[in-house]
């Protein structure tokens, strides 16, 4: 099952949406990607989406 989830700069307000499986990825998600609003790459967490 594919879950809706926000994926929040760690460093700034920033935030992607993205989707997950959740068979494959039991955990907490966490990627660096590139924060436009600080132009470098940053961890990013997943946060829920209210």
């Amino acid at each position: 099952m594919r879950d809706k989830i926000k994926l929040q700069s760690t460093e700034s307000a920033y935030f992607y949406t993205t989707d997950k499986n959740k068979r494959n990825m039991a955990g907490k998600f966490e990627i660096k990607k590139y924060d436009p609003i600080l132009r470098k790459h940053v961890l990013f967490k997943e946060a829920k989406i209210k």
